[in-house]
């Protein structure tokens, strides 16, 4: 791969949203300098000048790094947190999920509309390369009963910390406290830093910023203002695997906020996926949800609200449901034949007396229907900030096949910056890797195409 200087002539594609409402607020927007100089109190970064800048430690950008020193690149790293992946050590206090077993093109298909697009960077950088690569940091991994793919302690900071030994081994120099302030008119990169303003200007830098959510780790959208001024090609970020709100009762919530929903089934539309959930005070949220956030969000911003339904029982077959409910009960109550015959109490009874008509409870065929496909409308995402993932940011459409932005050459993009979403299992950590791998190989041929012109 390898640039030839006449790309710096790209074309520039305005933004087809100059003004979005869901973009960050403007009061983080980029620094801006006098007119081809920048401004006197800000220091230059020595020794950046022909170097690749990476901006953000997470690990797209940790890849971009990687694969940019592979390539004989001098390489930067800057991130605004005190130390580096905090949303990667954080994903991983429950297991660090680094990618997915399924085959290749069912992995790929979880993409939707952006698998066209990311198939060719999944063949090199995908699920077993992933696995291969942690291996090579030392790191075993192992396949969960769910195909997932984890490491073998399960933790993140070993692998972390390996990762940062050789990268320092590599040459890759971190520069923490760095927050990025976008580009001063002399086209240079701004830092905001506990000692003042810097500036650096590189032979090529990456971008691997995150999305909008988690905000307290770093990954706060606040990019989104100098690209949108830059006429970047950019989708609005939304969350996803994200939670959703319900209008519950008040008793629900005070006796069954936070309670698990094991073994049921979310149908949405054509959608079905077996598997488990959580009622919070104001809505739902788990695993379940998350893999179908993406359509639940799609059909509130259409129709104002999303339906789906449940089944309690997804094992059993209705005709069995009503069979065990028509059995005589006795003096036993409702709520002690439903756990009896059929093994409902808990956060899914809780569900059957908030959501089942009074009339519809004594009849075992209402019943049994509202059992195998209980009715939810759900009535907003829950913010930006709470979900796990963002969907939306820098469009394909508007950047290189080698992710780099039209409107400013020598600038490429990485990770949940770039407008993709995916279920969680291990897809978000495989493309940010992925991405970055591409945007840093990018960044690494553009330095060198520059080192040439001048030499």
């Amino acid at each position: 791969m390898a640039y030839s200087h006449r790309m710096s002539q790209s074309p520039v594609f305005p933004s087809l949203q100059p003004s979005d409402p869901s973009a960050p607020p403007a009061a983080t927007a980029a620094v801006a300098a006098q007119p081809g100089s920048a401004p006197a109190d800000v220091d230059t970064l020595a020794g950046t000048e022909r170097a690749v800048v990476i901006v953000g430690a997470g690990p797209a950008g940790l890849m971009a790094a990687e694969a940019a020193v592979v390539q004989g690149a001098t390489v930067h790293v800057f991130d605004g947190m005190p130390s580096v992946g905090r949303k990667f050590l954080l994903a991983g206090i429950g297991g660090l999920n680094l990618t997915h077993a399924e085959p290749l093109p069912a992995f790929t298909a979880r993409y939707a509309e952006r698998a066209g697009t990311l198939a060719a960077w999944l063949q090199t950088l995908g699920p077993q390369q992933v696995r291969d690569w942690a291996n090579s940091l030392g790191i075993d991994t192992f396949v969960g009963s769910s195909m997932r793919v984890f490491p073998k302690d399960l933790k993140a900071a070993p692998l972390l910390r390996h990762w940062l030994q050789r990268l320092r081994a590599q040459g890759v120099h971190f520069h923490m406290r760095h927050r990025w302030q976008g580009w001063d008119d002399d086209g240079a990169c701004l830092f905001d830093t506990p000692q003042g303003a810097r500036r650096c200007r590189p032979a090529a830098t990456v971008l691997a910023l995150g999305g909008g959510s988690w905000p307290k780790l770093g990954s706060d959208g606040a990019w989104w203002p100098a690209l949108q001024a830059l006429g970047a090609d950019l989708a609005p970020l939304r969350p996803s695997n994200c939670g959703f709100d319900v209008s519950w009762s008040e008793h629900l919530r005070q006796r069954n906020a936070g309670t698990p929903l094991k073994n049921v089934a979310l149908t949405v539309g054509g959608w079905r996926q077996v598997g488990e959930m959580v009622l919070t005070v104001g809505g739902v949220e788990g695993s379940l949800v998350y893999a179908a956030s993406a359509l639940l969000r799609n059909a509130i911003e259409q129709d104002g609200q999303a339906h789906c339904t449940l089944d309690l029982l997804p094992g059993r077959s209705q005709d069995w449901v009503q069979a065990e409910l028509a059995h005589p009960r006795g003096p036993r109550s409702l709520a002690t034949h439903l756990k009896t015959r059929l093994k409902l109490d808990g956060a899914k009874a809780a569900l059957i007396w908030e959501q089942v008509p009074k009339a519809a409870q004594t009849d075992p065929v209402q019943l049994a229907a509202f059992i195998k496909a209980l009715p939810l409308t759900l009535l907003a995402p829950r913010p930006l900030a709470e979900a796990i993932s963002t969907a939306g940011g820098v469009r394909f459409e508007g950047l290189d096949a080698h992710l780099m932005l039209r409107q400013r050459p020598g600038v490429f993009v990485a990770g949940e910056m770039l407008d993709w979403e995916a279920p969680t299992g291990g897809y978000l950590l495989t493309a940010c890797f992925s991405t970055g791998q591409v945007a840093g190989q990018g960044a690494a041929a553009w330095a060198q195409a520059g080192r040439d012109v001048r030499s």
